[in-house]
């Protein structure tokens, strides 16, 4: 079971794999679509639930089986913060602390589900710390960034009450603040655009697996769907993970495919990677955003 991307282009699909869902083209001359690309296992891992990074040198980091581990580009695997441990069937997202902004260097900050809800930081040097409490009621369930600046380079935390979201923005001394109690249902990866995002630079954008909608989310609290995604949708099966290429390059892309017994997409205990050559050929572009969907993995360009 994984979490996964969607919208304009279908790029890849593992299991049953995937169908093209842009729209025709206008010329009365056939054009071959792009060839999709596929995922591939980079690496086995035990119950693996999110990444982040790249770091500078290459790497990310890992939290599978409740734990943290830096994962280099060769696939090796290390321990990250031995202190830190959660249940193995949480789901404690994580993200890293950008360069140059207040929070600690290098930091990962952790959703936090029990002993006092909220965020966890795990520094560099392993030290765990409770660093921001987060009161608004239902699931704590995304976390992201703002790297663009318009919500003040903070963190920000979405918590999913039935139809309802809230988001709320944390600043670097760990005091919340809700930009909105009333966003759409959403869920999982976040990311916050980047500048060359059209009308939704630097909004935060949400997937919402149940629907099958993307979602930008702005400064002021105000909700737009982007599109639909165009694959299945519903629990444990559509839109969950997503990220922005980078604007120089295209880089490799991950993902965590965790495994979950009886689930109708089980998963593989994997870490699956798309190449920068596969991408391209698919049609990605840099500064486009990869949405992935948990049924599968079927992955689009946005």
């Amino acid at each position: 079971m994984l979490a996964c991307l969607v919208l304009a282009v279908t790029i890849a699909g593992c299991g049953a794999g995937a169908t093209s869902t842009g729209a025709p083209a206008s010329s009365a001359i056939p054009v071959a679509p792009p060839p999709l690309a596929h995922w591939t296992t980079f690496v086995h891992e035990r119950r693996p639930v999110d990444l982040a990074g790249p770091r500078a040198d290459g790497s990310v980091v890992l939290e599978a089986n409740g734990r943290l581990w830096t994962l280099r580009p060769s696939g090796h695997t290390t321990a990250l913060a031995p202190r830190y441990r959660v249940s193995a069937g949480e789901e404690p997202y994580i993200a890293l602390a950008p360069a140059g902004s207040c929070f600690a260097p290098g930091a990962v900050y952790a959703i936090r589900l029990h002993a006092g809800r909220g965020v966890t930081e795990v520094a560099r040097t392993g030290a765990v710390r409770r660093f921001a409490a987060i009161s608004a009621p239902g699931l704590i369930d995304g976390i992201a960034f703002d790297t663009t600046g318009r919500f003040g380079h903070r963190l920000l935390v979405t918590v999913n009450a039935g139809r309802r979201t809230a988001v709320l923005a944390v600043n670097c001394r760990g005091r919340a603040q809700t930009i909105t109690p009333t966003a759409p249902r959403v869920e999982g990866g976040l990311a916050v655009a980047p500048a060359n995002f059209g009308r939704f630079a630097g909004d935060l954008i949400a997937p919402d697996e149940i629907s099958g909608n993307l979602y930008a989310i702005a400064p002021g609290g105000t909700s737009t769907l982007i599109a639909a995604s165009g694959i299945a949708h519903g629990q444990d099966v559509g839109v969950e993970s997503e990220v922005f290429m980078p604007a120089g390059r295209l880089r490799p892309v991950l993902v965590a495919d965790r495994l979950t017994p009886g689930n109708p997409h089980p998963g593989d205990d994997a870490i699956l990677r798309i190449g920068p050559a596969a991408l391209r050929r698919a049609g990605v572009a840099p500064g486009d955003l990869l949405v992935v969907g948990e049924g599968g993995a079927p992955t689009v360009a946005v």
